[in-house]
């Protein structure tokens, strides 16, 4: 089962990823059509515009929600690499306590607000922007699941890995 568990999540982190490569290119496709009609037949469009926007947005939030993995964001290297294991320990759960407490507490309103944008259109394509801000609810969602997850084995002791900023990479 556990097999099956593992398998499922590679998979789930490829289709993410496969995604959030999606979304980039259709920011760049959008932009290079920007950059044709406006500077080559001299035909200014704005649709493109909001496309760009709303794929760097999602891209943004999807990839920080769902393809970013722990080691690679970004932290205080220097700080967090000099402290020792149980220090280290203690700092990240007091982080993760700090981050799912305050997005928790968030939650609510966020929800809220997102509803509330239903009223609202984007000027060209006349997307809702509740549809839009909607992926930021994911993110947040996300970003607790995972804090979570890392507290939980944080608090049964699993140490975390001692931070080598000499040896950091592009997450590959």
């Amino acid at each position: 089962m556990s097999l099956l568990f593992e398998k499922s999540g590679h998979w789930l982190q490829r289709r993410a990823e496969n995604l959030l490569a999606a979304l980039l290119a259709i920011m760049f496709v959008a932009f290079l059509l920007q950059i044709a009609f406006r500077y080559l037949l001299n035909l200014p469009i704005g649709w493109t515009s909001e496309v760009t926007i709303i794929a760097w947005l999602g891209g943004v939030l999807w990839g920080a929600a769902f393809v970013v993995k722990e080691r690679e964001e970004v932290r205080f290297d220097l700080v967090y690499g000099a402290l020792g294991a149980r220090t280290r320990r203690i700092a990240g759960i007091c982080t993760g306590v700090a981050i799912v407490a305050l997005y928790a507490v968030s939650l609510p309103a966020t929800v809220d607000y997102v509803r509330f944008m239903k009223v609202e259109r984007t000027a060209y394509l006349k997307i809702r922007f509740d549809h839009l801000f909607s992926i930021y609810v994911l993110f947040v969602v996300a970003v607790i699941v995972r804090y979570v997850w890392i507290l939980s084995q944080l608090l049964r002791g699993k140490d975390p890995a001692r931070v080598d900023s000499t040896a950091a990479g592009s997450g590959l």
